[in-house]
């Protein structure tokens, strides 16, 4: 692609699905440039190219996509070898999972926002129900499949960095039962382009969004 085509993405700092297409970018090593926005006062600009007026969404040329699974699949079929399997059915199946672990995004919201310690355990434990079935999934070598880093462990790699400041922060960790999830966990999380696809001050943002929302989460934490 020429310089004028390169990938635009539009960003929310915090936005566990804008990760995913960053860490995409960065692991295929894609020259693009990110451009961050309130979501709280969205610029018309994005309005009126953003049919669901959510990030991300990416503009290519005069083109833009938005659905971060739709734009991983699409910076997959473009640039360099391919994160999903030659298989037509196992190619199904880790899109089946891709979807899934959008999932696992909205629990671990709707957990940092309970304000009741019933509803906590009540979140806590559908997300559990969730984590046991990834663990039946994940290959033991802590990749989703095989040894090769690929869309599905893109997809939960949000998810997974987001469980571990909370489990720092809090002492409640949703993967502690679930050894191989743990290990997964540690090994994307040792994955440069993941660890670049956030802010520096990510962290800090993160809690510091969790403590504004002072629900029950907060409570364990002090």
């Amino acid at each position: 692609m020429s310089k004028i085509e390169q990938p635009i993405l539009v960003s929310f700092k915090l936005c566990p699905f804008v990760q995913r297409a960053v860490i995409t970018l960065n692991h295929k090593e894609v020259e693009h440039t990110i451009e961050y926005i309130d979501l709280n006062k969205k610029p018309d600009w994005f309005l009126s190219i953003s049919p669901l007026g959510k990030v991300p969404l990416m503009r290519v040329g005069e083109e833009v996509l938005f659905e971060s699974a739709v734009i991983n699949e699409f910076l997959d079929e473009t640039y360099g070898e391919s994160m999903l399997p030659a298989d037509s059915l196992t190619k199904a199946k880790h899109r089946a999972w891709i979807e899934f672990s959008s999932s696992l995004n909205n629990a671990q919201y709707q957990l940092t926002q309970a304000r009741r310690e019933q509803t906590f355990r009540q979140i806590q434990s559908d997300l559990a129900k969730k984590l046991a079935h990834l663990e039946q999934q994940v290959e033991a070598n802590g990749f989703f499949a095989d040894d090769k880093f690929g869309l599905v462990d893109v997809a939960f790699a949000p998810f997974l960095m987001r469980s571990q400041i909370l489990a720092d922060e809090t002492g409640e960790d949703s993967l502690e039962d679930f050894k191989k999830l743990t290990k997964w966990r540690d090994n994307i999380l040792s994955i440069e382009a993941v660890q670049k696809s956030v802010v520096e001050d990510f962290e800090e943002l993160y809690n510091e969004a969790l403590y504004e929302r002072d629900g029950y989460l907060v409570a364990l934490a002090n």
